[in-house]
């Protein structure tokens, strides 16, 4: 589905303005330029390209890493189900803070936490699996411990018929994944700062 096609189900209200979202943003590349990667956020055409392999009719239970001043969080919670849930796992305070303010979806839970801990996370909620894990989190900046931590987990949560849709502006990442996931294909979209790699991992 397009990621235009589907109206929103709820209405939300960013606290602020474009320019003072990108300011935050920056503020924090430069506080934290290992965790965001880059100094913008996303663009749409990489915003798209990632959600148009979402089955929206099918997702009931998504999760979003590093969602950041929700660039991504806000097409989702426009494209999924009335009863559908969306857990945003976000590390950095500031954003847990205007990810709360700004995106006031009944769907939407903010937890200010690691990736790592999702299958915990996951758990306290009462849910058996994931059917969507979005990220775009730098894995080619995180300790190897930690990144393949977070990969193993997320496989663990994702349901038989669910997916693991990220974006990465290194390439390296391809064998890893391919060892952790049976089934992984790779695109790239060179309209995003910087150009950036998508891979869909089942």
């Amino acid at each position: 589905m397009n990621i235009n096609e589907r109206p929103p189900h709820h209405t939300t209200h960013p606290q602020l303005s474009p320019r003072r979202q990108m300011a935050l943003f920056a503020r924090n590349f430069f506080k934290h330029p290992k965790m965001l990667g880059s100094i913008i956020p996303s663009s749409p055409y990489l915003v798209r390209r990632m959600l148009n392999h979402v089955d929206w009719q099918r997702a009931e239970v998504l999760v979003e890493y590093g969602p950041g001043v929700g660039t991504f969080t806000k097409e989702i919670l426009r494209q999924m189900r009335p009863d559908a849930v969306l857990i945003v796992l976000e590390t950095n305070g500031d954003f847990v803070d205007y990810l709360q303010q700004a995106y006031p979806d009944p769907r939407l839970q903010v937890v200010h936490g690691s990736a790592a801990d999702v299958q915990q996370i996951i758990e306290e909620r009462g849910l058996a699996s994931v059917d969507y894990v979005i990220a775009g989190i730098p894995f080619s900046t995180l300790p190897a411990e930690v990144g393949e931590s977070i990969l193993n987990a997320t496989r663990q949560v994702i349901s038989a018929n669910g997916a693991f849709l990220l974006y990465q502006f290194s390439p390296n990442l391809f064998s890893t994944l391919r060892r952790i996931f049976s089934d992984v294909s790779r695109e790239f979209e060179p309209f995003n700062f910087l150009p950036a790699h998508i891979y869909h991992c089942r």
